[in-house]
């Protein structure tokens, strides 16, 4: 492969958000974007996985397809394996570890056997350490991780181009106990139609996940901006034309306003550093407050969107029953005009609020639970 190369490369998404991804890509203008299973396919070069991993909001990791062969038995996967042009895209100075998936369809069906011939490969023809299976994570990120996918005996190679997670943003130091994944409320907020021209309010706003998402699109800043990728440990890395590309980002100021509460005074003490952080504390604002003391800005109606309690947790299921009823009564009692969103993974709990939701798209994978967006249309 060159830097001049075109080949797939693919957005991982949580399941379920895999269209939301679709038109974030689009909007970006990534070249012949097509939604799959657990994410979004496009094309392109190495620049365009910079820029992916830079700019998308909603993507959980950026994985370079940087080749594939068919392999029918071990002893082929490792003579081919030794072939291929490892060089030009992996360093023989930095650390790989090898991760591979594979099925009873081919006939490598014993993951850990093909990944030792692989290892083996890298070892000895490109002359790379290779990070053990069960090293820590503290060994792990310093290297890549090199995923190798074998369905009906073709081995698929590819590489996290992202190293930690693309919710990290990297400004973010403080988070409370379950946490929503910033490029989970990146695409929430995209589902429930925000752009960054509406005022957003989340009364429950834990570490403001969805308060400092809704300022930083409002303001057009590249989600990016403060962390590393492991694409910076590549050999097809160029440091100075990823420097212009991060120059190039313009990011504005914004008329519109984010607001956030909590009950907990840690919370609110948290989301406002995290926002100091992420430079957006010119736009948002956070205060102590029950939900019974939620009373809407002055302005244009914009958005409420929540990420309450589920029970699952925190906390106990059948007390949060009047903890929805009571964020439901106050939405449409002082909500008028205002969109609602309401991220749960209990259907019984939501309609506790006794709002008047749209229909409502599939489940979403989120930390061993299937959560879902319920949103309404703008309130009577």
């Amino acid at each position: 492969m060159t830097d001049e190369s075109t080949f797939e490369i693919f957005l991982t998404a949580a399941p379920g958000l895999e269209q939301a991804l679709l038109a974030e890509a689009r909007e970006l203008q990534f070249s012949d974007p097509r939604a799959v299973p657990g994410g979004v396919t496009v094309q392109g070069g190495w620049p365009e996985v910079w820029r992916a991993n830079l700019y998308l909001r909603g993507a959980a990791r950026v994985l370079a397809r940087i080749g594939a062969f068919r392999a029918f038995h071990l002893a082929q996967l490792d003579k081919r394996a030794r072939k291929f042009p490892w060089a030009d895209v992996l360093r023989a100075d930095v650390p790989i570890r090898v991760e591979v998936a594979t099925n009873k369809k081919s006939k490598i069906y014993h993951a850990g056997a093909a990944a030792q011939r692989i290892e083996r490969a890298l070892s000895e023809e490109l002359g790379a350490t290779i990070i053990p299976p069960n090293a820590s994570d503290d060994m792990s990120g310093a290297g890549v991780t090199l995923k190798c996918r074998i369905e009906d005996n073709l081995c698929q190679f590819s590489v996290d181009t992202s190293g930690e997670g693309l919710h990290k943003r990297g400004h973010k130091s403080a988070v409370g106990k379950a946490p929503m994944r910033e490029n989970l409320a990146a695409l929430f907020l995209r589902e429930c139609g925000f752009d960054g021209s509406q005022t957003v309010v989340d009364p429950m706003c834990g570490s403001g996940t969805f308060v400092i998402e809704a300022a930083e699109i409002a303001m057009g800043l590249a989600p990016g901006r403060s962390r590393s990728f492991a694409f910076e440990q590549l050999a097809t890395f160029d440091a100075d034309a990823f420097a212009a590309m991060k120059a190039a980002v313009v990011s504005q100021e914004t008329p519109v306003r984010f607001y956030g509460s909590d009950r907990n005074a840690g919370a609110v003490e948290m989301a406002t550093a995290n926002a100091a952080r992420a430079g957006v504390a010119g736009c948002t604002s956070f205060s102590q407050a029950a939900v019974s003391d939620l009373m809407p800005p002055e302005g244009a109606p914009g958005l409420v969107i929540v990420n309450p309690p589920y029970g699952a947790r925190i906390g106990n299921k059948k007390l949060l029953f009047a903890l929805y009823g009571a964020l439901g009564q106050v939405l449409k009692e002082r909500f008028s005009g205002w969109q609602v969103g309401i991220v749960t993974s209990e259907t019984g709990l939501a309609k506790a609020t006794q709002l008047p939701f749209l229909p409502f798209g599939a489940p979403v994978a989120h930390g061993g639970l299937k959560i879902r967006l319920f949103r309404t249309a703008p309130l009577p």
